[in-house]
């Protein structure tokens, strides 16, 4: 980085904190400071709503999951889109009705306290997680691949994002996420482009969509029914239908950004913006991860991306293993590129491109066998770390700045909204239901911004002290997936089953939590398949309702 990617990056983050504060000035109540004054046009909210979905995790780990195991992860959304409809249909209606807050104040009006706070503690628990997952995740990566403290990255983000969303509550959040989104879809279409301007002289895009299909980075569905196969055309169909409909019709983070619109036609309009557009946008994110696939087929690659995890291997036996093996994969890559010039030419077949590029898996593995060996606590996992060192080494001075103000603004965002719905639960669900009943307008107000600090506080204190996991966009699906299905088959009930009450839905829920942590750490079915267990919730209520078990006074 020059001094020209310094001031793109400081200057965008900066102009975006500043920007938020100066538009939502003045926010003197409780509704405004959470409801944005029911202000919000449908293209805020839709925006809105996917920037916070839209992580730094996004932009960091998504093309490296390309890259790695290609684009069979769009399955993953294939149910979002259905989902946004049931949501327009029968839930958003619903909630305006009832002029909530919060999703889960409707669950005290259909059922009873107890259900009501034992799902918003259960959104409490994950939602808590992910936000400190959502400011570490991007941190552990641009500290090291920047060469920053670790902590100091945590807290640049962390800061920042505490400092607009106390000041100006949800209106401050849809407000940046506006701009932030601006960024980081300008500055993938901008990586892009100039990835595919930097490919060699002959070799056209559609010359890099045949080298990535013929390599297995663009197969797009598997149909196969397979529980312990994690993407696939049902898992994205159903388990992403239940996950969507659970995320964005009973999680408050995004609740509270479609709440927020001037009518029930603008929060429709703004969910179902997000559904046409989020297929899309991570169709493009993916094909960006294949595109530097096909990229490093031309350039030389490292065997390993992650380099400060080989600059600490210090024992001169472990050392000479690595040299020897960067010597073979420099002879494969040289082989595996006259393969695929011939290949393209028509003088071969690609059989020979993927048994070289399968010897290549082989060697990247005993790469980090050796790190591992070196040095056991290691994550070896490198994919997260692919394409930020393309941006790093391949991409012009500015537009380095701008994709790591993407990846800065992308945790913001996700953050930002996090904290601020964190918030809201905290006040309306449990401080105002529970504890004080009371309070002045004004009081609620600070206790807002007061709810907001803890967490932020909370969620930093989680950052620097998390460890790396797997990959991390599927780290925070696997968090969610434990939570949203129990969470879910809560709301299911109170919708489409009127005559189950509390006490059944509430003890239903108690014990599909307890199977799906019990699945989670003992069994072996992929983390999609968790939210399945809105359908236990459905069906232990509906059996505890005719046995007569659990009475209840509702």
């Amino acid at each position: 980085m020059n001094l020209l990617d310094w001031l793109v990056l400081l200057g965008t983050l900066l102009f975006i904190v500043a920007y938020g504060i100066y538009k939502t000035r003045g926010s003197q109540n409780i509704e405004s400071y959470l409801m944005g004054d029911n202000s919000l046009k449908w293209w805020t909210i839709g925006l809105s709503v996917m920037a916070t979905q839209a992580s730094a995790i996004t932009f960091l780990s998504t093309p490296g999951q390309a890259y790695e195991s290609g684009m069979g992860f769009i399955q993953f959304y294939f149910g979002l889109p259905l989902a946004m409809v049931v949501l327009c249909i029968w839930v958003i209606p619903l909630y305006y009705r009832l002029k909530v807050y919060t999703a889960y104040e409707f669950l005290e009006k259909r059922f009873d306290l107890k259900t009501r706070l034992l799902a918003a503690f259960l959104f409490l628990i994950q939602r808590g997680l992910a936000a400190g997952i959502t400011i570490y995740a991007p941190s552990i990566i641009l500290s090291t691949i920047l060469g920053w403290s670790l902590n100091l990255t945590i807290l640049i983000i962390g800061l920042l994002v505490i400092l607009y969303t106390v000041s100006g509550g949800t209106r401050a959040v849809s407000q940046t996420q506006k701009q932030q989104m601006a960024v980081m879809m300008g500055g993938m279409v901008v990586a892009l482009l100039v990835l595919l301007a930097k490919l060699p002289e002959g070799v056209g895009v559609r010359d890099a969509v045949a080298v990535a299909g013929n390599m297995g980075k663009l197969n797009l569905i598997d149909t196969d029914f397979d529980l312990s196969n994690r993407y696939t055309l049902w898992s994205g169909l159903l388990g992403g239908f239940f996950l969507s409909l659970s995320y964005f019709g009973t999680d408050q983070s995004q609740v509270q950004r479609y709440l927020g619109g001037r009518s029930i036609a603008e929060s429709r309009l703004g969910l179902l913006m997000n559904g046409l557009v989020k297929v899309p946008m991570q169709l493009l994110i993916l094909f960006i991860g294949a595109m530097v696939f096909v990229f490093y087929q031309f350039y030389q690659p490292p065997v390993y991306y992650n380099q400060p995890h080989l600059q600490k291997v210090q024992t001169a036996e472990a050392q000479q293993e690595l040299i020897q093996y960067q010597q073979q994969f420099n002879r494969l890559f040289e082989q595996k590129r006259e393969a695929i010039d011939a290949a393209l030419a028509g003088e071969e077949g690609w059989e020979p491109v993927q048994q070289l590029q399968e010897e290549e898996k082989t060697l990247r593995q005993s790469v980090r066998d050796v790190i591992t060996t070196a040095n056991p606590d290691t994550d070896v996992k490198d994919a997260d770390y692919v394409f930020i060192t393309f941006v790093l080494n391949y991409l012009p001075h500015g537009l380095i700045g701008l994709l790591l103000a993407v990846i800065f603004s992308a945790a913001m965002s996700s953050s930002a909204g996090e904290l601020n719905a964190l918030a809201s639960t905290s006040v309306v669900d449990f401080y105002k239901r529970v504890i004080r009943q009371e309070g002045s307008d004004h009081h609620y107000l600070l206790a807002s911004k007061g709810f907001t600090l803890a967490w932020g506080a909370l969620a930093l204190l989680f950052a620097l002290t998390a460890r790396q996991f797997e990959n991390l966009i599927e780290f925070i699906n696997i968090i969610g997936s434990l939570f949203y299905g129990t969470i879910l088959g809560i709301f299911l009930v109170g919708f489409f089953f009127r005559r189950i009450i509390g006490a059944k839905v509430f003890y239903a829920a108690l014990i599909s939590e307890a199977t799906v942590l019990a699945i989670h750490f003992f069994g072996d079915i992929e983390y999609l398949w968790y939210n399945f267990s809105c359908i236990l919730v459905i069906a232990l209520s509906w059996i505890f309702q005719q046995a007569g078990v659990f009475s209840s006074r509702k």
